[in-house]
């Protein structure tokens, strides 16, 4: 009996005391200027500060949305700090990323991330169309689905209504297609569709809808077969949603776009209601030469069921400009009934946010 009670003892001063020492070396860790660091500041006139530790780094430079297609150089103060300052931001979210020594690296400070850059939000007052109001919210979630085009299980993310849980009656379903170098993330948290989606509702500009944002990054022949083959089937038998034309809306930006009109060659009977942001075949190619000879033969049977083709670029300073303007032009002289929307703000998703805001509540009407 004392034996085991000594035993017990010496056990207890053995765990107290690895404690003691883990606990101290804990306490010892030296403290660095990334303790108390903030990766991203908001400034005064709309200036955004990037920050990131890398005291042993001999070059930094600040990547994305913000640094226009060149990486911005960074400077290191004596703590090894390595920051930048933006001007003239805009309202708005924002990828970035940082290089160090050549390497692309996420912002270990950031909250928010999308697989390949950190996320910058930018609301200064609050009540821009696509901030987070004090409104009903509904709820923007992942799903998955086996699609026979690719014969894998594939992720789409999906929002619904605030009060959707209660609703019995059907809903139509946009489907909602992000540009090339994204995902199915990219509507979502870029575009912070979820958000906008959530403010028009509660204003009462649009009509209860699903909307569904899926991941376009294959080949656009093979997207355009899991959508009509696999998504759409996935959708209809999983969720309280009309099953016919008019309740189904298209649009797709930049590679998106090209996907949409690509539907619109081949299944344009599955959708009434089409819109293409910043997008057009490219000019000077078999495939631009290819896709206008069709759209004679399909234009009657198109304008006999479709209610609305939306055409939207960013203005001049659109990338996709000149490709858009020319397939518009395409489109119209072989019969197409189509709008054409001008924005500017360029190939960037401060003008898809709008689009979305705006284009939004012209559907199934």
């Amino acid at each position: 009996m004392k034996k085991n009670i000594s035993l017990k003892c010496l056990l207890f001063v053995f765990l107290v005391t690895l404690c003691t020492t883990v606990s101290g070396q804990i306490r010892m860790r030296p403290r660095t200027p990334n303790d108390t660091l903030k990766s991203t500041r908001i400034l005064a006139d709309g200036k955004v500060a990037f920050s990131i530790y890398a005291p042993k780094a001999e070059s930094v430079t600040l990547s994305g949305d913000l640094a226009e297609y060149t990486p911005v150089k960074m400077t290191k103060n004596a703590d090894g700090i390595w920051e930048v300052i933006m001007n003239g931001i805009e309202p708005g979210v924002y990828r970035y990323s940082f290089n160090v020594d050549g390497v692309s690296t996420l912002d270990p400070k950031s909250a928010q991330a999308i697989e390949t850059y950190s996320l910058l939000k930018y609301t200064p007052t609050g009540d821009e169309f696509f901030a987070l109001q004090n409104v009903p919210h509904g709820a923007v979630s992942e799903r998955y689905y086996y699609s026979n085009a690719t014969n894998s299980v594939r992720r789409l993310h999906l929002w619904t209504p605030a009060g959707f849980e209660k609703m019995n009656s059907k809903l139509p379903v946009f489907y909602l297609v992000h540009g090339g170098g994204d995902n199915d993330r990219g509507w979502p948290q870029l575009g912070a569709a979820g958000l906008i989606l959530d403010n028009l509702y509660a204003n009462g500009e649009i009509s209860p809808m699903i909307v569904v944002m899926p991941d376009g990054h294959i080949d656009s022949d093979i997207f355009v077969d899991d959508l009509c083959e696999s998504i759409i089937p996935f959708i209809e038998s999983t969720y309280n949603v009309y099953t016919d034309p008019g309740n189904r809306a298209l649009a797709g930006l930049s590679n998106g776009g090209i996907q949409t009109m690509n539907v619109i060659l081949k299944h344009h009977e599955m959708f009434d209601w089409y819109i293409v942001l910043s997008s057009g075949w490219f000019v000077g190619t078999d495939a631009f030469e290819k896709n206008v000879a069709q759209l004679p033969l399909i234009a009657k049977g198109f304008n006999d069921h479709v209610k609305l083709l939306i055409f939207a670029q960013g203005g001049p300073e659109d990338i996709a400009y000149k490709n858009g303007a020319e397939t518009v032009k395409a489109f119209k002289e072989s019969g197409f009934n189509c709008e054409y929307f001008e924005a500017p703000g360029g190939h960037t998703w401060f003008t898809w946010r709008y689009n979305l805001r705006d284009l939004t509540p012209r559907l199934f009407k």
